[in-house]
This record gives structure tokens, sequence and C-alpha cells, in this order.
């Protein structure tokens, strides 16, 4: 199973897009709280709320309680655009967590430092000057590589 982690989303069409993503790909969804919103079928319909029945969802009252629990991922893959290191250049596999910081500040320094440099992973981007993808796209990419890779290698 894959896991996608999204660390205090602020943003409820896009936490939708990844839950719907997640429900049809059978990936679980990790949310890390606070969220920027509140978990609602008005908040989530038009990103396919109907779909987040199907999901296997867990909600974490903070990092803490997440790696603590015993559904969390062996091991964490954080995307980010301060990373060096493509996500296509990197072997994912069962029960791999792929991280993903807010909307508005990405990830913060400490968990950079938690997951460390060698687990950091970029979608590299033919513009640098633009900021970044949009989180739910940016979770897309990330969760069909992965899934392609593990299917790969089954």
């Amino acid at each position: 199973m894959l896991h996608v982690v999204l660390f205090q989303p602020e943003i409820a069409p896009n936490t939708g897009n990844v839950g719907r993503m997640c429900a049809l790909t059978c990936s679980r969804l990790h949310l890390i709280h606070p969220l920027g919103f509140e978990i609602t079928d008005r908040n989530l319909k038009r990103a396919g709320m109907d779909y987040w029945k199907s999901l296997d969802v867990h909600e974490h009252a903070d990092w803490a309680a997440f790696r603590a629990s015993p559904r969390a991922p062996k091991r964490l893959w954080l995307f980010t655009t301060k990373a060096t290191q493509a996500f296509w250049d990197v072997r994912f596999a069962d029960d791999d967590g792929l991280v993903f910081g807010n909307e508005g500040a990405g990830a913060p320094a400490w968990l950079h430092e938690e997951v460390g440099a060698g687990q950091r992973v970029q979608i590299p981007q033919a513009n640098p000057s633009l900021r970044s993808l949009n989180l739910s796209t940016a979770a897309g990419i990330a969760c069909f590589e992965a899934l392609r890779q593990l299917r790969a290698g089954a």
C-alpha cells in the first residue's frame, strides 16, 4: 500500500482532489492537523465528496501522533522544491509515504531535517522561475510514479 501524507493542508478542494485520487488508487491518506478547513460535505463536495466514504483516511492531531501511529508508513519521501534529487531517480517501495507540505508554506525546516536529505525529492520544473505545482497536481504525479514503479517491480 502507498501512503499520501498531507502536512497541515490549507485548501479543502486540494485535499478533496487528493482524497479522490487516493480512493481510486487504494492509497491511504494521512491528514496532519491543524487543517486550514473543516472536513465537511460542503467543503469537499466539489472535489468528489462521494469518494470520501470509500477512502482509507486517517487524521492525526500533529506530526508526533502521525509518527507514533501503527498505520504510519515505514519510510517517508518529502516532496519539496528545495530538494536536488528528482523523484524519478529514487526507488519507491510498498508501504512508502509520500509527504507534501501545505499550500502556503510547504514543509517546515524541522520536517526537512527529520526526513533527511536522502529522502527529499522534487518534481523537476522546466521553468524554475515559477514557485511550484498545485498540491493536488504534485500529489497525483508522485502517487502515479510510485504506483508505476511498484507495479513494474511486481
